[in-house]
């Protein structure tokens, strides 16, 4: 049996929903059992038969983190260590999601597995002593870490741009921030092929879409496919800034780009363009 730690956030119900739709035996839980309370998920999982533990819970709110960085770390460090110890009780295998934001983005290439993370900010900061702590706490465990992600539950940067749009006339976008887009039913099927092969490939990993872009680039295509489908009123204007130009509490990474080139070789994967993936939502959200 499989336990859906977080099924009501975004990542989470597309997991949900390949759950149903492989009719695999599991059980899913959100915010009605504690993850900061390791007694909760004891009491929760003593008489259920789990074979595996995904957690999809996080705290994502990245500069509303600045001013909860004790709730940022409850949740984002404390509650994947209380998951770890009942995996580890259980003798369940354990997936654990994390971020780019584990890495300050100064570096010219893609981003290895092996490469020291630096976060810069409260929430990188809270997802990397995540990572640390489900590492002191098993041996062998799933961290599977992803960038820019979107799909059709929750706020991402897909809705807010189509939000923009029909709002005003000009909209800036940063433009030297790079990375990939990833598409959450892509990474919830990455997720459950790894279930599904009872992989023992243990590790850390990178998985988003394919290809490198930027913010703008993003938001272009974007409105290139929102006004092909007759979702936008109007002409808008995207116009590309500077990251000094949009500044917020928290720094983001210049370079979010990760390497697929170890999950890609270990599961025999072939993760899709981000152009492609995102045309599939573009079209699933047509009124």
């Amino acid at each position: 049996m499989i336990w859906l730690i977080g099924n009501k956030g975004m990542l989470g119900r597309e997991v949900e929903a390949l759950l149903q739709k492989k009719e695999l035996a599991y059980i899913a839980t959100d915010q009605e059992i504690d993850i900061t309370n390791l007694g909760d998920l004891q009491e929760f999982s003593a008489d259920k038969p789990i074979s595996w533990i995904i957690n999809c819970a996080a705290y994502t709110a990245v500069d509303k983190a600045e001013d909860e960085p004790d709730l940022a770390f409850k949740i984002n460090a404390v509650g994947p260590r209380n998951i770890a110890e009942v995996a580890k009780k259980r003798g369940a295998k354990f997936i654990h999601i994390s971020t780019d934001y584990v890495f300050d983005g100064t570096k010219a290439g893609a981003y290895l597995e092996t490469d020291l993370p630096h976060p810069l900010g409260v929430y990188g900061q809270s997802k990397y002593q995540g990572e640390v702590n489900v590492a002191e706490v098993l041996d062998e465990y799933f961290i599977i870490r992803s960038a820019w992600l979107y799909g059709k539950q929750g706020n991402n940067f897909v809705f807010t741009m189509l939000r923009l749009f029909k709002e005003r006339d000009i909209v800036r976008v940063v433009g030297d921030q790079y990375g990939t887009p990833t598409y959450a039913p892509d990474l919830a099927a990455l997720l459950l092929d790894i279930v599904r092969l009872n992989s023992s490939a243990y590790g850390v990993y990178h998985f988003t879409n394919e290809g490198k872009i930027s913010w703008f680039d993003f938001a272009c295509e974007i409105y290139r496919l929102a006004k092909d489908q007759k979702l936008l009123p109007k002409e808008v204007v995207i116009q590309r800034i500077a990251t000094e130009d949009y500044p917020t509490k928290t720094k983001r990474p210049q370079n979010s780009y990760l390497s697929k080139e170890k999950i890609t070789k270990t599961f025999n994967l072939s993760p899709r363009n981000w152009e492609a993936a995102l045309n599939e939502f573009m079209l699933t959200i047509i009124p």
